[in-house]
């Protein structure tokens, strides 16, 4: 699929506005479990993501995509900074310029295993990880509507007892509310879903 340049600047329009559109719901999320802050954490670092845009766009979509989740890391702050951020570099890694579903799908399996070993976690930890994992099996197979498995792998979070991140220290009061992680990286890839709708 061709990702360029006016791709490109889409794409990360579409996923800053998610972010900012969605900033008070991930931290009213993370209020339930965490610190309250992540909402304002992933805005700050999208924010500051599309202050780099036209420098960001003009590279081809690796290096593109790596530049991204190196601003995450220095922006975000805190756990989610380091680990979306290990996200984007690792798949803008496995990427080529013009990648197909399968690349895509590789490309998804490298920041799965990405993650796993920054974050120390395993599926069913009750983080982003349960919304990736499931996400990187849906493109590997034949499901057309991968934004659709992301949103209900984020909700299923809310069933999971947390294992990582500052959520394990409710122990099982941590059951009943979504990841806010989770929930992040569903709409990052709802919105990339979103804006390639149409695309060969």
């Amino acid at each position: 699929m061709p990702i360029d340049e006016a791709m490109r600047r889409r794409l990360l329009q579409a996923i800053v506005e998610t972010i900012s559109r969605h900033a008070d719901e991930l931290t009213a999320i993370d209020a339930a479990q965490g610190d309250g802050d992540h909402g304002l954490n992933m805005n700050r670092g999208f924010a500051a993501v599309m202050g780099k845009a036209d420098a960001i766009v003009a590279k081809p979509l690796p290096d593109a995509m790596q530049e991204v989740g190196r601003t995450l890391v220095m922006t975000v702050g805190g756990a989610s900074g380091a680990i979306f951020g290990t996200a984007f570099m690792a798949a803008g890694k496995s990427l080529p310029e013009n990648p197909s579903r399968a690349d895509a799908a590789a490309a998804m399996d490298a920041a799965v295993s990405a993650v796993r070993a920054r974050g120390k976690a395993e599926f069913g930890h009750k983080t982003m990880l349960d919304v990736l994992g499931p996400v990187a099996k849906a493109l590997h197979g034949s499901e057309s509507d991968i934004a659709a498995v992301a949103n209900a792998s984020a909700e299923a979070t809310a069933g999971m007892q947390a294992v990582r991140g500052r959520a394990s220290f409710l122990g099982e009061r941590s059951v009943g509310a979504m990841d806010a992680g989770a929930r992040s990286a569903a709409l990052i890839i709802a919105a990339i879903c979103s804006t390639l709708e149409g695309t060969p």
